[in-house]
């Protein structure tokens, strides 16, 4: 089965990598919205339109997955920081408080139309940051890509204190909460690894 994940994003498409399933990136250039009535419509509503996005200009019949990760601090959306001095400050607001970081999941089995939507929450409380510590990060990731100025892999590793909820959530796509919306299109995740390429660590 043709498997189409409408992210650019190397995260997402290394947790599906890691189970050996091989997919094809097509990233949308759907546009994106940051304000809504909750938190969950906002990112279910960007995943949707990435993935409607992509399937409409497929030129063959796919499965297409597509994600939206946003965090939140307070029920407002941190966006990707305009500059450093916007990073420094967004990371200031986090330091030693803990926000929420939620994921929206669209897909299409393009073949039968069937559609499903869902989100995963994880809450990330962030260790007391100094000045110093916040320059380090800025300075060895440039975070300018990022929202809320942040990853969690590499120098990253070192801001968080604790996760409440699923890590790969912040990564970008939660995988159980994947597995479940596909499930309810009559696919499934172990089904479509591809064996002799599977990662088992």
């Amino acid at each position: 089965m043709r498997i189409v994940l409408a992210s650019g994003s190397p995260r997402r498409r290394a947790l599906l990598a890691a189970l050996g399933i091989e997919i094809e990136v097509i990233p949308s250039g759907a546009q994106e919205i940051d304000e809504g009535d909750t938190p969950e419509r906002i990112v279910i509503e960007n995943a949707k339109r990435k993935r409607d996005d992509v399937v409409g200009g497929l030129d063959s019949p796919a499965l297409v997955i597509a994600a939206d990760t946003l965090v939140f601090l307070d029920g407002r959306v941190l966006s990707k920081p305009n500059d450093i001095d916007d990073a420094r400050a967004m990371l200031r607001r986090l330091s030693g408080r803990t926000h929420d970081v939620l994921t929206g999941i669209a897909v299409t089995d393009a073949h039968s139309g069937r559609s499903a939507e869902g989100y995963e929450r994880t809450g990330v409380t962030f260790c007391d940051l100094s000045d110093a510590e916040i320059g380090h990060f800025v300075h060895a990731v440039k975070p300018l890509d990022r929202a809320g100025a942040y990853t969690v892999d590499g120098p990253g590793s070192l801001l968080v204190a604790r996760y409440d909820g699923c890590y790969q959530n912040v990564l970008g796509l939660p995988m159980v909460r994947l597995q479940k919306l596909l499930l309810d299109l009559g696919h499934d995740l172990f089904e479509l690894m591809d064996g002799p390429r599977s990662v088992f660590l």
